[in-house]
Parts: C-alpha cells; structure tokens; sequence
C-alpha cells in the first residue's frame, strides 16, 4: 500500500506547515492550492509536498480533484487547520504492512477539535467520525455544498481507527462569527434550499433557542466549561441565521425581464 496525503488550502501560511509535517510519513503529499495570495504553496513546495494550483469550485470538488491527481490510490484527506495524531499515525504505518485482502476499503476517523486552547469532547463536537482514510477506487467525495463526505462504494468495507485528527478550526470569537455568516450559514441555507426544504418565521424565531438547549444541555455542552458555552451560543446563531437566510430565499420574488436592479 501506498498512501497520497491530500490537503486543500487557501491562503493558509500560518497553518500549513504543521499540516505537512504531520503526515510526513505519507509516500506522497498533495497540496490543492486555490490562488492563495500568501507564501502557502512555498511552505508547502518547500517541505516537498507537490503542490497544485485550482481555481476554487467548492469543498467537494476541491478535495475530489486532490485525490483524482494523486499518484496512490489509498488517500488520506487532511484539511490545513487539521493535524495528524501520533497515535493515528501508527495505526496507519501498522495497516501499510498488511496484505491487500486483510485491508479495509475505507476508515473512519475520530476527529477531536480545540477551542479556547482545549479539546472539545461534547457538544457533538467529539467523536466527530469522518472517512479520511479510503481507497478511491471504491469511494469518493459526496458532492454538496457543505459538511463535504467521503461516500463509499454499496458493498465497500469500512472500519473504524482510533486515533485522532486534531482539528485546529476556530481562531478566536470574531474568526468563528465571520465564518458563520460568510461561509456556514449561507451555504447551509442554499444547500436547504435546493434541496426543497422549508422554513417559517416560528422555525426562524425557535432555531437558536432550540439548537443552544440540545448543544448545551442534551449533548453535555457544559462540561466543556465556557468553552462549551460560547460553542453552543454561536451554534444557536448558525440555526437561527441559516433559517433566515432560507426564509429569504424562498420568499425572494422573481425579477421580471424589465426590472431594473437596486442601485
């Protein structure tokens, strides 16, 4: 077995070594660059990953590009802000050195996030099991808008590794509100909306108070501390702004041939 390390960046100079670095066991990393104007594709080139420039086209299709151009058909997905645990490492040297049939099509990978400087073990937040790990002759990556998936073949074979990702998203509380409305909630809205769901004012008035309770409470957010509890807040204003932003989508009206557009 011959493994790619994939890795998809964009504009990530402060992050990307360490993403390298930790999978410097791989026989091959891939960096997808998308037009970065910071010194990430140096870094990345400058620690021998081969480096690849793509307009971006989207999570999915990004990370599906990375592993069509990868030289080795088992790929390892690793995001810039991701890091590769000791302990998952040598799960995966140990599977390298086993025979073809004894070999899994694919593995799930618990993936543990930081925030405020400490692991995030409730709140939905952990175990987080993502297939990184996969041979792409029997899988590939789900093409949606957001919370991108490998889906793998009917019949593929899939097990689980116990070693983490270590996940290293949020950078502080304006960094996490700029991604929920520049990133997560419109994408979420639009992929709800394509998919034909609806909203209403009552749902658009009753995400937030609901998601923080199931975050905070029914899913142990508080025994992260306040850590758990500015996580469940800003999950409270992710339901709350992608229903709104749903609700004006699908009460937008339909502009005539001869209207004209706001100044």
């Amino acid at each position: 077995m011959k493994i790619s390390a994939c890795i998809i960046a964009f504009n990530e100079e402060n992050k990307i070594a360490e993403a390298v670095e930790s999978a410097i066991w791989a026989d091959e990393i891939l960096v997808v660059d998308s037009e970065s104007a910071d010194r990430t594709r140096a870094i990345a080139e400058s620690l021998g990953a081969k480096v690849l420039t793509k307009k971006w086209a989207g999570f999915a299709k990004q990370k599906q590009y990375a592993a069509d151009c990868a030289a080795h058909d088992w790929i390892f997905s690793l995001d810039a802000d991701e890091r590769v645990s000791e302990q998952l490492k040598n799960e995966i040297l140990k599977l390298k050195n086993l025979p073809e049939n004894d070999l899994a099509d694919g593995y799930r990978i618990p993936r543990l996030s930081f925030y405020m400087n400490r692991p995030i073990r409730h709140g939905g937040w952990y175990p987080d099991w993502q297939i990184r790990f996969f041979n792409r002759r029997r899988g590939k990556w789900k093409d949606v808008l957001i919370h991108e998936s490998v889906q793998m073949d009917a019949t593929a074979k899939i097990e689980k590794l116990n070693g983490d990702i270590l996940h290293f998203t949020v950078e502080n509380a304006a960094h996490h509100h700029r991604m929920i409305g520049t990133r997560y909630a419109p994408l979420a809205a639009e992929q709800m909306f394509e998919r034909g769901k609806k909203t209403s004012a009552f749902k658009v008035a009753a995400a937030g108070s609901t998601t923080f309770l199931q975050n905070y409470i029914l899913k142990g957010g508080f025994l992260d501390g306040f850590a758990g509890f500015c996580i469940a807040r800003f999950a409270a204003h992710h339901a709350f702004l992608k229903h709104l932003l749903l609700w004006e989508l699908q009460n937008q009206k339909p502009k005539t041939k001869n209207q004209k557009p706001n100044p």
